[in-house]
């Protein structure tokens, strides 16, 4: 294996160990990203402004900042996050037509600097960041690493592929509505969206979208999220207001045990909006893992996120933002945004916009700001944090929340099961954690959402670790991954033959695992030593495991043996495209699956 697909595994923090201990220069980080960049990409359409030449000259500079991820490849997404000097569309016709690029470096991307990250270039999102979709008119289809054809939520939409397939450990994503949440739980990597003030607009902004978004970042793990926002948090000069600072550092928070915790949560949507079953069994089987940890678990969820205004106050102040951000890009351009430079969601908000008030405004930001102290009241109330499904539905098809002339507020209204769960914690200014806990039975990932109190990262994320410790997610990947991407896939190490008479598909997603054949099928499968230690405790009671022989010519390759009924037909795959009782699409699907063991 190449060394650009021995670092794909990696999070950042292991990478930024190899450079701390002298086993690997930020050079070969870098390098090896941009070669993962310039294989992966094409398929995904994700980075849409690379930037790899200037990366690499950035990584052999001696005066590399020496922080935490000193020489760690990262990524941008291209709304927030000015980088001086770099392309910076918004995912505007209007911007990319013009070849804008920021003048100067937000506060948040100097200290992303100073942590010692090094910029590849700039991730896809939705137009000025409205749509959880990562695909625009002016930049294409973003494409799910787990399934082509998919969407990959956003806006963050272009971050969450990036750091899904490998091409680098994390990425930079802002939240105004689940827009680092709804395509972590999407392309099965982990979204933080922090406090309301935890990170700085500046200096540009005090606040994006009248307090509701938040600058941070995708990662494919919690230590990750935890010593990145201890790189990024903070007050900076001029910022109007701040988050109250952690006890100690949010990394810390990751090594220590969230202790016995009370944890209401949610298996079906407010407002009448509609679930998808793959949603609920994934959140049902997160509270039931939150029980096996020993927590208290209960239906419950504080009654303000029932309320039928809060949607219409969401897009008045969506509405008015858009409105300005399209009269601020005029007016630094020199010229106003014509009709056909932006989507139609886009302008009919603008529109939208000039019917608003200032008075109407300003109730609305009343409004905003009682609600958070009504949700709030819960968790006064003795709550310590809420657990939800992400998304209410499962990621769509590309061309489901495409903007079009004929119904420009069409797309909107569709989006409306992504962010069910995910926008009222905006308006309330709480902090959110989006874990990948489930794959759906196409083989799509589906997440969970944490909700803590406002300034309370501290406990979200010691839950969050505990959680991944109990049900990592690390070696789960998608077909379209770094290390696989283009040759045959890697083999599985120290494997393990072992059989599973009557497969326990729950127990067998609860360790990544999904399985296709009728439940009264053996399964014979190859598994790493650590996998079968991690799937014998979860698999219910008649759901036996033991070790098989299997035949030793067969060890040089990847195997999954299927035993189905009592017929005594195998088939391995990936060298016959017939298994018993599987289709061949079933088939091929579930190598893909398995694959990402």
């Amino acid at each position: 294996m190449s060394s650009a697909d021995e670092f794909a595994g990696m999070d950042a923090t292991e990478q930024a160990a190899l450079v701390a201990e002298g086993k690997a220069s930020p050079l070969e980080l870098v390098e090896a990203a941009c070669a993962r960049a310039e294989r992966l990409d094409p398929e995904l359409n994700a980075l849409i402004h690379p930037a790899l030449d200037r990366a690499r000259e950035m990584a052999k500079r001696d005066d590399l900042p020496a922080g935490p991820f000193r020489g760690v490849p990262f990524i941008m997404k291209d709304i927030g996050g000015d980088e001086a000097g770099a392309p910076y569309h918004a995912g505007m016709r209007f911007l990319k037509n013009a070849s804008y690029n920021a003048d100067t470096d937000s506060y948040f991307t100097r200290k992303l600097k100073a942590a010692g990250l090094v910029s590849l270039g700039r991730a896809a999102t939705s137009e000025l960041a409205i749509l959880p979709a990562g695909s625009t008119l002016a930049h294409g289809n973003v494409h799910n690493p787990w399934k082509h054809g998919y969407e990959t939520g956003g806006s963050s939409g272009g971050a969450g592929a990036v750091v899904a397939s490998g091409i680098v450990p994390m990425a930079h994503g802002s939240d105004g509505g689940g827009s680092i949440r709804i395509p972590a739980a999407h392309c099965g990597v982990v979204g933080l969206k922090p406090s309301r003030g935890r990170c700085s607009f500046g200096p540009a902004l005090g606040e994006r979208w009248s307090g509701l978004s938040s600058e941070f970042a995708l990662t494919r793990s919690v230590r990750d999220s935890a010593a990145l926002l201890d790189c990024v948090a903070g007050r900076m000069p001029g910022d109007p207001y701040t988050a109250p600072p952690p006890s100690r550092s949010f990394a810390e928070a990751v090594g220590r045990e969230p202790g016995r915790l009370r944890i209401g949560f949610m298996n079906d949507t407010p407002r009448e909006i509609e679930i998808h079953p793959e949603c609920v069994r994934a959140v049902e089987n997160t509270a039931k893992l939150l029980e096996e940890l020993g927590h208290d678990v209960e239906l419950a969820h504080p009654p303000a996120l029932e309320e039928a205004e809060l949607v219409a106050h969401y897009v008045t102040i969506v509405a008015a933002n858009v409105g300005r951000a399209l009269d601020s890009w005029g007016t630094k351009l020199g010229r106003e945004v014509g009709p056909d430079e932006v989507e139609p969601l886009t302008r009919n908000l603008a529109e939208r916009a000039k019917e608003i008030s200032a008075p109407d405004f300003l109730a609305t930001i009343e409004y905003v700001h009682a609600f958070g102290r009504r949700v709030s009241s819960w968790w006064e109330g003795g709550y310590d944090l809420l657990l939800t499904p992400t998304t209410a539905q499962p990621p769509p098809q590309h061309g489901v929340l495409m903007s079009n002339e004929e119904a420009p507020l069409a797309a909107y209204f569709l989006a409306a099961p992504f962010g069910v769960f995910t926008l009222p914690h905006n308006i309330s200014g709480q902090p959110g954690i989006s874990l990948p806990l489930h794959l759906s039975e196409e083989g799509l990932p589906i997440g969970s959402q944490l909700v803590g109190q406002i300034g309370d990262e501290e406990k979200l994320l010691s839950l969050a670790a505990q959680i991944e410790a109990a049900a990592p997610w690390r070696d789960r990947r998608p077909p379209l991954f770094a290390d696989r991407f283009g040759e045959t896939s890697g083999r599985l190490r120290g494997d393990v033959p072992a059989r599973i008479h009557e497969p326990d598909r729950d127990g067998l997603r609860a360790c990544g695992l999904e399985v296709g054949v009728r439940h009264d099928a053996e399964l014979h499968l190859l598994l790493t030593e650590s996998r079968l230690r991690q799937l014998k405790p979860v698999l219910r009671a008649g759901a036996q495991v033991r070790e098989i022989p299997v035949d030793a010519t067969h060890r040089d390759r990847e195997q999954v043996v299927f035993h189905v009924g009592d017929e005594g037909r195998e088939g391995l795959l990936g060298e016959q495209a017939e298994v018993p009782a599987l289709s061949h699409s079933e088939n091929r699907d579930l190598l893909t699956r398995i694959r990402g063991l």
